[in-house]
């Protein structure tokens, strides 16, 4: 082989990447459009995460909001619902897991695991029965103190875990933590 057809070899290969090259640059200048349109939208991203100001909760009592497009209740309990969660043995739960957000998937579902502080006094939940989507009623309702939903009879403890009817799950717990003494952070 002589030098002037390995020469002619080399620029060949010069040429073919460089065409290859400059074809992926264009390809990707055009696919990145496509790509970019798929992000969440600036109103999106900012639904993503919410501030709540609790500062006007009172012991025994709940605020309902509206977050990604469901109610979340956000409880402050009495000494009497953490007592009487405290109490329920995990052999008593119909769902023995937490189905808490801030946890993993495997955090049983005793009341240290559903609780927001470690006193058990915050409770924050996502409003909407695992059965088939309804609104439960809540402050001391059903047979077991805290949540009922009356379409289907699907009865909450003051956890929020269920414990009788059709519902296979308990209440949602979201990602969700307290940014000072008096603001929630959901999302």
């Amino acid at each position: 082989m002589s030098h002037a057809e390995d020469t002619g070899g080399t620029r060949r290969d010069f040429l073919y990447y460089a065409t290859a090259g400059a074809g992926a640059v264009t390809a990707g200048a055009a696919v990145w459009p496509l790509v970019n349109q798929m992000n969440p939208s600036a109103d999106v991203q900012a639904a993503s995460t919410l501030r709540v100001d609790v500062s006007a909760v009172e012991t025994g009592t709940q605020l309902t909001v509206l977050f990604q497009g469901k109610p979340v209740f956000i409880r402050r309990r009495t000494e009497n619902e953490i007592v009487a969660a405290r109490e329920t043995t995990l052999e008593n739960l119909s769902d023995p897991i937490a189905r808490n957000r801030n946890l993993g998937d495997t955090a049983d579902a005793s009341d240290i695991h559903r609780a927001m502080d470690e006193a058990g006094e915050w409770l924050v939940m996502i409003g909407v029965c695992t059965h088939l989507g309804c609104v439960p009623i809540g402050g001391e309702s059903g047979e077991f103190g805290g949540w009922f939903c009356p379409c289907h009879g699907s009865h909450y403890d003051t956890s929020g875990r269920i414990r009788k009817g059709p519902a296979p799950e308990n209440l949602l717990i979201p990602a969700a933590a307290f940014v000072d003494d008096t603001t929630i952070l959901l999302g």
